[in-house]
């Protein structure tokens, strides 16, 4: 199993030595991959209501790209990871090219997670269709596919025309790892077609979490791939339980099938509790106990 923990700059801040301290510093413990969450715009609080439950994107929020990039020169070793970048309300082509930088410039290190997103406010923004956000990123994904893989790429579809053009540099690999995150049956359909993986977030450990690891598995069977090699994340925290509850949640996962586990202390959704703490102080201690109480059975 893959152990990653996500950057806390929410609490940390996002100035260049923190983030430095914070990446080098997990690397160090033995995380083997740095997690960050998206978002462009946030909404004021004092004017908008929340959003399907959510608090508005308020918080501190580096663009992935940029602060992954700065990321990837000061650590060696670490996978980079987005959970999840909101692919619907960007260009296309561009994500393409600035994923594909990322990943030449990190090595090869770039696992690339998507969303559709949730706050319409966004996409108003950016001047990008809200409602037919899941649609779009199937077309996305062939189209950022086929310019990782080809030199150039002459391709028609619904939302995008490419007249035999390609992006150069293109990832080492010819292709970058593509993760879906969410939670509705058409997240997992996707996946199955199209991903090398699903983040999983709503379910801890039981029959609701194993029924939706059983579909996604049949879903890929179906879409004629290997469920062997598609993967599957959960996030845990350190702000319940202590050492032992965090073993046994790591082991059930591990017997579960799931391949990455990322450590994720500042998200209260769902299930999740976010940890007490805020400085660096706190969250280095954290990710120290929690990376010394699971390390024997990763």
């Amino acid at each position: 199993m893959h152990l990653g923990v996500a950057m806390p700059l929410g609490d940390i801040g996002g100035g260049p030595d923190v983030v430095r301290e914070f990446a080098q510093t997990a690397e160090e413990i033995g995380y083997t991959g740095l997690a960050l969450p998206d978002h462009v715009l946030g909404a004021n609080p004092a004017t908008q209501a929340l959003a399907s439950g959510r608090p508005v994107a308020s918080s501190l929020y580096h663009d992935p790209f940029v602060l992954f990039g700065f990321v990837a020169a000061c650590t060696k070793k670490a996978e980079l990871s987005t959970q999840v970048l909101i692919l619907a309300q960007r260009q296309t082509v561009l994500v393409a090219k600035q994923a594909a930088s990322l990943d030449v410039l990190a090595g090869g290190r770039f696992r690339f997670g998507i969303g559709v997103g949730w706050n319409e406010a966004e996409f108003i923004g950016l001047n990008e269709n809200f409602h037919n956000r899941g649609k779009r990123s199937e077309e996305q994904v062939a189209v950022m596919g086929k310019l990782w893989a080809d030199p150039f790429v002459d391709f028609k579809g619904k939302w995008h025309t490419l007249p035999d053009v390609g992006i150069n540099p293109r990832p080492p690999r010819g292709r970058i790892p593509l993760w879906w995150g969410g939670h509705m049956d058409v997240t997992l359909q996707r996946a199955a077609k199209w991903g090398d993986g699903w983040m999983m977030l709503a379910h801890p450990p039981g029959d609701a979490a194993m029924a939706d690891f059983d579909k996604l598995r049949r879903y890929t069977e179906a879409a004629g791939r290997d469920p062997k090699g598609m993967g599957l994340e959960v996030w845990t925290s350190t702000g319940t339980g202590a050492e032992a509850e965090w073993r046994d949640e790591v082991l059930y996962w591990k017997k579960a099938g799931v391949t990455h586990v990322t450590l994720h202390n500042t998200f209260g959704g769902y299930h999740h509790r976010r940890m007490a703490g805020r400085s660096m102080t706190d969250h280095v201690d954290a990710m120290r106990r929690y990376r010394n109480a699971v390390a024997d059975l990763l």
